[in-house]
């Protein structure tokens, strides 16, 4: 991607949710390096970012408005980072991690959109949300992310089409990042670090970048070209990954894999119940 794809964001004006985060700071960067006025929201905050828990409909309809007032009074694009992805068991009753998953990953962007809405419809803008390609693809012990975040494309493409006729909308699905979301579940000895190809921050920013940038709105896009052929089998053939992703996981099991974690107990439990030719569940 060369910058001249990005030129069309100069002189627009942006909100970013999770700036202070790897994606979102990183973006606030570049968003001000191509001469677009951008201003973040983060319950971490710093220069350019404004406090706000965007859990919190107080403080989203305080903060909001302060930020399309440090624009001028004008939002051409909002984009929409802030996520977390705690490690939980989804047979277990939903508990405070599950209900925050949610709070952050999809209210959290729902609330923020509709702050917002008002100064975005005025500028026929553009709302950009970072799903993931976990929201198609499952894996153990991320069943609070991936529902939340399956959750959040059904509200990008609703948005679309109640919103269409004065917004954009983009869905953006990146792979697997490095990055401190993923702490919980390395904490937990469930992390997927090895277990699935890696992706880079800038794969995610530019991709998000180029989305915004775009004379007209992407409706899907992942951060890579592998992504990009992920997104398109998870979306044509859910029965296939079904049947992937479980001999996938019972190789891991077999190997030895989320030995030490008491979360897993179960689940190597049932691994070793159903023995090793056990077909899969359907």
């Amino acid at each position: 991607m060369t910058v001249r794809t990005l030129d069309g964001l100069s002189g627009r004006t942006a909100i970013v949710t999770g700036a202070s985060g790897a994606f979102g700071s990183t973006t606030l960067t570049l968003l001000r390096h191509l001469g677009a006025e951008a201003v973040g929201v983060d319950r971490k905050p710093a220069e350019g970012v404004l406090a706000c828990d965007i859990t919190d409909d107080a403080q989203v309809r305080e903060v909001v408005p302060e930020a399309v007032e440090r624009l001028g009074g004008r939002v051409d694009r909002l984009i929409h980072y802030a996520g977390i992805g705690p490690a939980v068991d989804v047979g277990a009753a939903p508990d405070a991690d599950v209900h925050a998953a949610l709070e952050v990953n999809l209210l959290g962007a729902w609330r923020v959109t509709a702050a917002a809405m008002p100064a975005l419809a005025r500028e026929r803008g553009r709302v950009v949300l970072v799903a993931s390609l976990l929201s198609g693809l499952p894996v153990p012990f991320a069943g609070a992310y991936t529902v939340s975040k399956r959750a959040l494309t059904a509200y990008a493409d609703t948005l679309r089409v109640e919103y269409g006729t004065h917004i954009g909308v983009t869905t953006v699905y990146p792979g697997y990042v490095d990055t401190p979301i993923h702490d919980h579940s390395r904490a937990a000895g469930v992390g997927m670090d090895g277990t699935v190809p890696a992706e880079r921050v800038r794969d995610t920013v530019l991709t998000v970048l180029r989305s915004a940038a775009a004379p007209r709105p992407p409706r899907d896009v992942a951060s890579t070209g592998l992504g990009q052929s992920a997104l398109r089998f998870t979306r044509h053939f859910p029965g296939a990954v079904d049947r992937i992703v479980t001999a996938r996981l019972a190789l891991l099991m077999r190997s030895g894999h989320f030995s030490d974690a008491e979360i897993a107990r179960g689940l190597r439990e049932r691994h070793s119940a159903a023995g090793p030719s056990a077909p899969p569940a359907t």
